[in-house]
């Protein structure tokens, strides 16, 4: 066998033979070279011989490879001969592995107490204080406080005068040196400089150390031109009036970026509902210390209101949407407009989440307005509700109340109310349909049915009725000014009273029809907790006893509150009220109709409908009018508040007050603010306590007392 080499290889090995070349060995048969081949001419590197006698050949005939292999028997043996004569041989097992494990009784198992490490020696502590100079002069100049932000921000303030070497005092100067540097820049001082050292003097309060930044503030830019690239807008100084900067006042940062918020509230409001404010440019000259302000506004077109669409998971459609907008068809575009009709659509209750953006229709108007589509993106949530309220009065004792809501069973936003209330002196259920927004926003149309068993001191009745009412309301997210209710009803009632003519109190029956109109007006800032303000309201029910006949009466009352706020904690409250019942004696309405006062909502310091005439058995008549009267002063800290109230009332069997033995009742009470209104709790206690009458009267529920 011949090993060859490339020629370029041969030609490299040529000059230094590291063995004598070998001599040609006979010729062997081999195949003949394909017909065209011209193979080269190579010399051996390594002959045969030298090959077989450096490698011995191995073959079938080679008397190792044919040798039979050892038992094992044979090899155990010769193993322990070369033992026994002394011979090392490597062992197969370690003799302790073979060894019983001792008995678990016998297994120590105390614990192995480790060695304590030495304490580390504690790392000396850097204290210092810290001195900024140069930084009052310049604080002088602007609105804000820049020292105070520097203190916030501060990494020298952060580490409370304490570090752990000079290069952490070092890397915090550092810190300090660009913060101040930025807020320099964020006023208009793009020039600043700040220098830094450690001052090893003792300072006044005896740190070793003083970290000092010295500030050379330079000289403040201002605003040397304003350029707005934009369209003209209608009215030409739509943006110029509204972008309030102006050449020559200080480039402050806030300032800047305030101005071009305000553009991009105004810009909406006036009827470009896709205008965008571009990306400001400032270009400073170090020489005249004026920057020019550079501002790109991308107005779009101005447009006015059209139609509207609805997509996604829809609660109602469109056309119900257009109930809920407060703006018509052809009205300047108002994003205004556009965020009061989202808040309608959220509080309608029936969104998991809703959106309202403006969508180009490419229709133009004759005056060059485009006409936009308002795209409401809805996604329906659960319309079902469960809730459920407590109450507890003195006089009224407990209350519980619990409903189940289904506010879109009849679509747009027809609701099923079923109720039930369960309580100390309360028993009854009842079915209402309401329609809210009933084809005009805010408006809610009801009917309904209920049965109440009522078992009080001042009458007990089994009453059915059925109702129907239309109104204009305030609710928590919209407080109107004017609201009125107009409704109309038929009950009947079976009903104790007391009979002076047989001396005892007996079942009486009543049917009677009515009719109610209320108006009121509100000034107040909050519909739950007011602090400001005045509201008042006037209730009129012509009412007609249909038994027996026909006998028409006139319920009213009149109500009014005012408040006043003392400071920022502090409010003064007071309310009034007067009530009438004309065309009809107390004996022959019906007890449940006549007029009551005592209670939490009424004047708190007596129970439950407690004033005014009684009967023997010590029992209130009721009246057929009343006076009260209430003074409030709250105080509020954080989410709690203490209230000190004076109420006072009465009730009187003629039908004009008579404003004689006026009964008052002192207390105070405690608050807690939520999110949806205060909870109360009122302790009160009645002056010149009589006979039979409480000597503390608790009231507990939602709201302010008015």
């Amino acid at each position: 066998m011949f090993l060859f080499a490339s020629p370029a290889a041969a030609q490299l090995a040529r000059p230094q033979p590291t063995r004598p070349l070998c001599q040609p060995e006979p010729p062997t048969v081999a195949p003949a070279p394909p017909a065209g081949a011209n193979l080269p001419q190579v010399d051996p590197i390594i002959c045969q011989d030298e090959l077989a006698k450096e490698i011995p050949p191995l073959g079938p005939d080679d008397p190792a490879l044919n040798t039979p292999l050892e038992s094992v028997a044979d090899f155990e043996a010769r193993l322990r001969a070369q033992e026994a004569a002394g011979i090392g041989v490597a062992p197969t097992a370690d003799p302790e592995l073979a060894q019983p494990l001792p008995p678990l009784s016998q297994f120590d198992v105390r614990e192995v107490e480790l060695a304590q490490p030495e304490p580390a020696e504690a790392v000396p502590e850097l204290r210092y204080a810290i001195r900024v100079e140069g930084l009052a002069e310049v604080d002088a100049l602007t609105d804000v406080s820049m020292q105070g932000e520097f203190n916030s921000l501060s990494a020298l303030e952060e580490g409370d005068g304490k570090a752990a070497n000079e290069a952490m005092l070092s890397a915090r100067l550092s810190e300090d040196s660009k913060l101040i540097q930025r807020i320099l820049q964020a006023e208009g001082w793009y020039d600043g400089a700040v220098q830094t050292r450690i001052d090893r003097s003792p300072a006044e309060d005896g740190q070793p150390v003083t970290a000092v930044l010295q500030v050379s503030p330079g000289t403040r830019y201002t605003l040397g031109t304003i350029a707005l690239q934009a369209d003209p807008p209608t009215p030409p100084d739509l943006i110029t009036s509204n972008l309030a900067l102006k050449v020559g006042e200080p480039i402050v940062a806030q300032r800047i970026q305030g101005a071009e918020a305000n553009l991009a509230i105004v810009l909406p409001q006036q009827g470009y509902p896709f205008a965008t404010i571009g990306q400001r440019d400032v270009l400073l000259d170090p020489d005249t210390h004026l920057g020019d302000y550079t501002l790109p506004i991308t107005l779009g077109p101005r447009a006015r209101f059209g139609g509207f669409r609805t997509t996604g998971d829809l609660a109602f459609g469109a056309s119900h949407v257009k109930t809920l907008s407060r703006f018509k068809a052809g009205e300047l575009y108002d994003s205004r407009d556009v965020d009061d009709l989202r808040q309608a659509l959220v509080a309608t209750g029936l969104f998991t989440t809703v959106a309202v953006e403006p969508e180009r229709s490419g229709q133009l108007n004759p005056d060059g307005t485009e006409t936009v589509t308002m795209l409401v993106t809805q996604d329906a949530g659960p319309p079902r509700t469960l809730a459920a309220s407590a109450g507890y009065g003195t006089g009224q004792g407990f209350r519980v109340e619990g409903s189940w809501t289904h506010r879109n069973l009849f679509p747009p936003e027809g609701a099923l109310v079923v109720s039930a209330v369960a309580g100390t002196q309360e028993l009854g259920a009842s079915a209402i349909f309401r329609r809210s927004n009933a084809g005009k926003r805010d408006r809610t149309f009801q009917v309904g049915i209920e049965a109440l068993r009522s078992d009080y001191d001042a009458f007990e009745a089994l009453t059915g009725r059925i109702f129907g009412r239309l109104s204009y309301d305030s609710t928590p997210i919209w407080r109107k000014t004017f609201t009125w209710g107009i409704g109309a009803e038929i009950l009947g009632t079976i009903e104790k009273d007391y009979n002076f003519a047989l001396g005892r109190r007996d079942d009486r029956k009543f049917l009677i029809g009515a009719l109610t109109g209320q108006f009121g007006f509100d000034k107040t800032d909050s519909l739950l907790d007011p602090t400001k303000g005045f509201r008042a309201q006037i209730l009129v029910q012509p009412e007609g006893a249909l038994s027996d006949g026909f006998r028409p009466y006139l319920r009213s009352q009149l109500d009014g509150s005012a408040y006043y706020p003392v400071g920022d904690s502090i409010v003064v409250a007071g309310r009034a009220r007067a009530g009438t019942t004309l065309g009809i004696s107390r004996f022959q309405l019906a007890p449940s109709r006549r007029t009551y006062a005592g209670g939490g909502g009424s004047v708190r310091g007596f129970g439950y409908q407690q004033l005014g005439p009684k009967d023997p058995d010590g029992r209130p008549l009721g009246g057929l009018s009343l006076v009260e009267a209430a003074g409030e002063v709250r105080y509020r800290f954080g989410d709690f508040g203490v209230v000190g109230f004076v109420d006072m009332g009465q009730v009187y069997e003629d039908r004009v007050p008579s404003f004689k033995d006026l009964r008052t009742g002192v207390g105070i009470g405690a608050r807690y603010y939520t999110s949806f209104g205060p909870l109360r709790v009122d302790v009160a206690t009645p002056l010149g306590r009589r006979q039979g009458e409480s000597r503390f009267n608790v009231y507990i529920s939602i709201g302010q007392a008015f």
